[in-house]
């Protein structure tokens, strides 16, 4: 079986150009492809996450990938999948979030020589003639075929910028540009990519007569047909000082039973025949299955280490057994911390479990929360300061841990 298959077979594949060509392509090794990053933070997140996992399959198939940060496009904003303009960023914060980005990505890809190479397409997008690129670019695109294109028409009731609807432009332009500079011949991408995607291949094939190819990764939704990687608190990052290897192990550990399998296909490096025979297993092996999801994924990210850790804080929190040291915790000044005792509302919210007064209290009054084991039913309850100096473990729902304790 050919990397092209396995892709398949995961159901990574959502849209191609030329699918003889792409298969041969990949299969040999011949694809010198690339994947963009917007910098919107300074830290990548689940929902980049397949792509990376992407580029390393592709790697390790014998292709050369090339890392895109969007120093250059970050300055505009994509507006696939917005109902709304994203806030613009310095270009101080752009600058900062590249940098960010580069680290974690050393995990997933190999860079190095004839191996993976990164740019930042700020290199050539902030040199940019404005009358030079409308000449040489801009009468390649016809503004009716832009204004179909699905990134742009849930927009357009909204109101779309000027400033946004060049990021096709400048996405094409970037596709232009590599295979010009490294030979790029393909380019990978969420679905939602897929015009921005077309333009650029149609642009080398005006500016160049080459072919170019683009192949859209299936977007990670679950069951409910809603993007996964996002909680209550925001985004599930890949920055452990933003998401703890613990909050990251957890979040797959509860996924839905309907996702399990998807998601050890789509995301794991296990093979295809150890999942086809996970499959077979009984229902009543779907927490082993979770456990396995969880624990791969951590160990991708963070490493095994990590991931036993936060393995280990899941059995003692599920099963009794296991070290809670690693648990997420605040540690409350005993300045904070009155002779008397703080209130539950207060704690919850000094912890970041609610963020107001009347979303703790909420929590209490719905039975949502327990103090080392006990379910807390009255809005008035009080923590002493002895429980604190011993650590109080504090459930949120079903699947929130904390321990609350008091500095030494």
């Amino acid at each position: 079986m050919g990397i092209y298959e396995e892709l398949q077979a995961r159901g990574l594949i959502a849209q191609v150009t030329d699918e003889p060509e792409i298969r041969e392509l990949i299969n040999n090794g011949g694809a010198r492809f690339y994947i963009g990053f917007d910098p919107t933070a300074d830290s990548l997140h689940v929902g980049h996450f397949m792509a990376l996992c992407l580029m390393k399959r592709l790697q390790m198939a014998g292709n050369k990938p090339i890392v895109l940060v969007g120093g250059g496009t970050g300055h505009i904003g994509d507006p696939s999948g917005r109902s709304d303009m994203r806030k613009m960023m310095t270009t101080e914060m752009i600058r900062y979030n590249c940098d960010c980005f580069r680290k974690q990505m050393e995990r997933f890809i190999d860079f190095g020589e004839d191996k993976a190479i990164m740019v930042n397409n700020a290199d050539w997008l902030l040199k940019l003639n404005y009358v030079e690129l409308l000449r040489e670019v801009g009468a390649q695109f016809s503004v009716n075929n832009m204004l179909r294109a699905e990134c742009y028409k849930q927009r357009m009731e909204k109101g779309l910028s000027f400033l946004e609807f060049n990021y096709m432009i400048m996405q094409a332009y970037d596709f232009y540009y590599l295979h010009n500079e490294y030979g790029c011949n393909m380019q990978f991408g969420g679905d939602d990519q897929w015009s921005n995607m077309l333009a650029g291949t149609e642009l080398i094939r005006k500016k160049t007569g080459d072919d170019a190819y683009a192949m859209t990764i299936t977007l990670l939704l679950n069951s409910e047909g809603k993007k996964m990687g996002k909680t209550a608190n925001g985004a599930v990052w890949l920055d452990p000082n933003k998401t703890s290897p613990f909050e990251f192990y957890q979040y797959w550990r509860n996924v839905s039973d309907a996702d399990v399998m998807k998601c050890l296909r789509m995301l794991t490096f296990l093979s295809l025949e150890e999942i086809a025979a996970m499959e077979a297993w009984d229902d009543s092996r779907i927490n082993e299955k979770k456990d396995i999801l969880a624990y791969e994924l951590t160990a991708l990210v963070h490493g095994r280490e990590e991931a036993d850790k936060a393995r280990q804080v899941s059995l003692s929190l599920f099963a009794g057994i296991g070290d809670d040291s690693r648990m997420p915790g605040t540690t409350l000044p005993a300045s904070e911390v009155p002779e008397e005792g703080i209130g539950a509302i207060a704690l919850l919210v000094r912890c970041g479990l609610a963020s107001s007064n009347g979303e703790a209290r909420r929590l209490i009054q719905q039975g949502g929360v327990s103090f080392n084991g006990e379910k807390v039913t009255a809005i008035d309850a009080v923590v002493t300061v002895d429980s604190l100096r011993e650590g109080v473990k504090i459930k949120k729902g079903k699947k929130v841990y904390h321990k609350a304790r008091l500095a030494e």
